[in-house]
């Protein structure tokens, strides 16, 4: 019996060697990106694709925009997919990120209830639609979380010269995209989404596309490699590989297949208008 003990405990201590191995191997980077981006389902069909062509893990570490930047600004991120040109650029130009490169764009969209009492229904001025909603006092939901959806937001209501918070009807959730659009449900409320966060979001109640087609409501993603010269630790090689695939007609034939209920949800090459 002694011997039986022995034998099994030899085994179970060459099966977690074996384990620790085989995971100590495992090539992997991580990737700082959007809530958008995993709320769409992008990520889950994207990976797998570019695992099984190059054998590297990516471990996204979903937040909004503001903070991926702040994780790239630490170190703390190998590469990044973003959607803020203006903090892609002051990322690159402070020395923390390496060739930014354009990846793909779809679009923002204004949802809101059916019932619509803002009455903005079918505009294609996303300045003018807010500045009804703000009139209306309808309830509006805002991410709240330094995210490129909420800086967008930002931006058009300073393009107002209107600031709603702290208004009874504006509430800042501090929340990713698929929390927000829950919330919104719950207070039937307007809110801004990304249109393939939208068309992957099941729990729509009420809500319902009302603006559309502004070109000021274009959203292009970008891809940046952390500067490697300012943190040896990233894994420069690997991100490269991705940043590369990413970005190649492989990578962009791939984007472009990803399609809900027969919609393509990204499109790669310059957004109209530019």
């Amino acid at each position: 019996m002694p011997r039986l003990s022995t034998l099994i405990a030899t085994l179970i201590c060459a099966i977690c060697s074996t384990s620790s191995v085989v995971h100590a191997q495992e090539r992997f980077i991580t990737l700082a990106s959007t809530t958008s981006t995993e709320a769409s389902g992008l990520f889950d069909y994207l990976l797998p694709i570019f695992r099984a062509k190059t054998g590297i893990t990516v471990h996204v570490v979903a937040v909004g925009t503001g903070h991926a930047l702040a994780i790239g600004v630490r170190g703390d991120a190998d590469a990044l997919l973003v959607h803020d040109r203006a903090g892609e650029d002051k990322f690159v130009a402070d020395g923390n990120g390496i060739d930014r490169r354009d990846v793909m764009y779809n679009d923002f969209v204004i949802v809101g209830p059916g019932s619509d009492p803002a009455g903005i229904k079918g505009l294609k001025d996303a300045k003018k639609a807010f500045g009804k909603i703000a009139e209306a006092s309808s309830p509006f939901a805002s991410r709240g979380d330094d995210s490129g959806t909420n800086r967008e937001e930002l931006r058009i209501w300073k393009a107002l010269g209107l600031s709603p918070r702290g208004r009874p009807w504006y509430r800042e959730l501090g929340s990713g995209m698929g929390a927000t659009l829950n919330t919104a449900v719950q207070m039937n409320a307007y809110v801004l989404v990304d249109r393939a966060s939208f068309a992957h979001f099941k729990n729509r109640g009420e809500l319902a596309i009302l603006v559309e087609g502004d070109r000021l409501l274009i959203n292009p993603y970008g891809s940046i490699l952390v500067n490697p010269a300012k943190w040896p630790k990233v894994k420069a090689a690997d991100a490269r590989i991705w940043h590369e695939w990413l970005t190649s007609a492989e990578g962009r034939a791939a984007i472009i297949s990803y399609k809900i209920n027969g919609e393509e949800l990204f499109f790669v090459g310059q957004p109209p208008g530019n």
